[in-house]
């Protein structure tokens, strides 16, 4: 549950400013002629004997005389998308952190400035004074409950909508695993799909084993419960020109199966399931934003456990498309997963595919958790996802796809191999296996998910746990569908 927004596009007045509590000013470059505690302000700067530049670098919070508590910020013009989001989280943290009811935010300047501003503030605003799912005896938290924005400017659904998806996705990966398993996940999906109105089909185990979707099965019969499955929705607005189809990886928890994960590398495995949480958020958000292009997310939802029936080094198993595969390692259960819903998803003949997962350690080993990667079949889609990704703050970096890199996954005995187990360029190796599953040569974008998990935050987001993909991912398709 998102705060309520409520907008005012004139300035604050000091009679409102007299009564906020907790009060962020958003300040441009330049010094404004007035400015409500414009004395507060210059006396704590000479405190700190700093500049008005100054707080283009580090926010400055004082108390006001009125007994309440505020925070000035200055937005510079040249500042990139990520640099504006983690100034003002930064900013913002100070007032949240005092678990107010209500902030109120003022932005100044002209009118491209505040229109900006608002922006920014907004939804760096609503996605940090949303409450992510709690599981402690005594909750002692209090809600923020409203955001009231000052000088607001411009249409300002968009970044609603995207807090509202970023919120579903983190709220979503952060439940534990024994409350999120396929069986629970698939029923929250189903009642997602009813609010929102998308339709709905799954794919159960029984229907995939008929299918001869070898490679998910593989992976889920490892479970001592039945319960995994393909999960497609739809979204399908009148008078859409595209359509693009969303995939995303589910694993509720990766044991590693039989190559079993040490503890420290299976903590936190209940979040493999976040490039599908992912791919929710953005339907969620397109949904809000009514665009208008039809996008079905295809979300492979299971388990990696290790059982008596859990799939093994050697085994050979045929997937949907036909081909065989070598098992090389039991923890490179994700593209497998994957492997035969892109066969799906692919069959629909959508412009364009993005996949969401949390796929590889070699891609956190390459760019650590600040960003996340992208691969691809098509250069132009890769550069306009890195586009995307510099307009959002959500950042991510292209990495190579040549086929001289498939040879590494020659088999002896089957078509290909699921892996290699020296680990080099297994992000790239990952990428090159899943293409061999699309049942047409479409447009298709791979985003492995470095980023979803970052200690302190990052961008926009105060908590751990990001929701990476989910901004990025609306503004490659409006790019796609020309919104």
């Amino acid at each position: 549950m998102l705060p309520e927004l409520l907008l005012n596009k004139n300035p604050l007045t000091e009679k409102e400013s007299g009564k906020a509590t907790h009060l962020l000013f958003v300040l441009p470059a330049r010094h404004p002629d007035a400015l409500p505690f414009a004395a507060t302000l210059e006396a704590a700067l000479k405190r700190r004997k700093e500049k008005y530049d100054d707080l283009a670098k580090t926010p400055l919070c004082a108390d006001l005389p009125n007994g309440g508590l505020g925070v000035w910020v200055v937005l510079k013009d040249k500042l990139s998308a990520f640099e504006r989001h983690t100034i003002l989280r930064k900013a913002l943290a100070e007032l949240l952190n005092e678990q107010p009811e209500q902030i109120t935010i003022a932005v100044i300047g002209n009118k491209p400035e505040r229109e900006a501003a608002a922006r920014a503030a907004a939804y760096v605003a609503l996605v940090n004074g949303a409450q992510l799912p709690q599981c402690k005896k005594k909750d002692g938290r209090r809600a923020l409950k409203k955001i009231a924005l000052f000088g607001a400017e411009g249409d300002l659904a968009l970044p609603q909508a995207l807090a509202e998806g970023n919120t579903l996705a983190r709220s979503l990966t952060t439940l534990p695993p024994n409350a999120l398993t396929p069986a629970k996940y698939r029923e929250r999906i189903a009642t997602l799909a009813k609010e929102h109105g998308w339709s709905r089909e799954e794919y159960d185990m029984k229907k995939l084993r008929k299918l001869g979707a070898g490679a998910f099965v593989a992976v889920a019969q490892g479970s001592a419960e039945d319960d995994a499955a393909i999960v497609h929705l739809s979204y399908a607005p009148k008078k859409s020109k595209h359509k693009f189809a969303l995939v995303g990886k589910g694993i509720c928890f990766d044991t590693g199966g039989h190559n079993l994960k040490p503890a420290r590398y299976m903590h936190g495995m209940h979040e493999d399931m976040n490039g599908s949480a992912v791919a929710l958020g953005i339907l969620l958000a397109a949904t809000r934003l009514n665009l208008p292009v039809k996008i079905d997310a295809w979300l492979a939802i299971a388990q990696n456990h290790l059982g008596p029936n859990a799939y093994k080094q050697n085994d050979v198993v045929t997937a949907l498309n036909g081909t065989t595969i070598e098992i090389m390692h039991t923890d490179a259960e994700g593209r497998m997963v994957l492997a035969d819903t892109l066969t799906l998803a692919s069959r629909a003949k959508p412009d364009a595919m993005l996949d969401f997962a949390t796929l590889t350690g070699s891609m956190v080993t390459a760019l650590g958790t600040r960003c996340s990667g992208v691969l691809g079949n098509r250069p132009e889609l890769l550069n306009q996802a890195v586009e995307a990704g510099k307009q959002t703050g959500e950042r991510v970096c292209a990495f190579p796809f040549d086929e001289d890199y498939e040879t590494d996954l020659d088999s002896k005995i089957a078509d290909i191999k699921q892996c290699t187990l020296d680990g080099e360029a297994d992000h790239i190796l990952a990428a090159r296996f899943l293409a061999k599953f699309m049942a047409h040569d479409l447009p298709w974008l791979h985003v492995d998910l470095a980023a979803s998990n970052h200690k302190g935050g990052l961008g926009a987001v105060a908590s751990d746990t990001t929701g990476f993909g989910v901004a990025f991912g609306i503004e490659l398709l409006q790019k796609l569908g020309k919104v």
